[in-house]
């Protein structure tokens, strides 16, 4: 039986072994697989499991096709969005990742749609939402 996510994204990130730390540290993500690159300095293939879901990630090579990682500043066209039990997970959440050098998009607030709701910009690009329900 297939034990792999039914739908899981993957982040292009450099470098990818201090995004995995990153995502250690701020998400509390565990480390599935990880498959270094034949060159030796980069990160071909990382599973990590966060909060119980997938994400799955390497380092850029351009070489092999058109993925990048994004660039400091610019708009992005894809978030990652995680739900927690409790609001008090995404305030910790939002502030453990803004301590290791996160960018706060939108600080833990309590939203109109009813969650506890906060969006930031980790240090390598990437847009993450993170939900809660206020009654928690």
């Amino acid at each position: 039986m297939n034990d792999r996510p039914k739908v899981a994204p993957y982040l292009t990130v450099s470098p990818a072994s201090a995004a995995i730390a990153y995502y250690a540290n701020v998400f509390r993500a565990t480390q599935k697989a990880l498959m270094p690159s034949m060159d030796g300095l980069r990160i071909m293939h990382c599973e990590l499991s966060i909060n119980g879901g997938a994400v799955m990630l390497s380092d850029a090579f351009p070489e092999y096709g058109q993925a990048r990682s994004p660039l400091p500043g610019e708009p992005v066209t894809m978030s990652v969005s995680l739900e927690f039990a409790t609001r008090d997970e995404v305030d910790e959440t939002f502030n453990r990742a803004t301590s290791f050098g996160g960018k706060g998009e939108m600080g833990p607030t309590n939203s109109f749609w009813g969650t506890r709701f906060a969006v930031l910009r980790d240090p390598f690009g990437h847009r993450w939402m993170l939900n809660a329900p206020l009654a928690s």
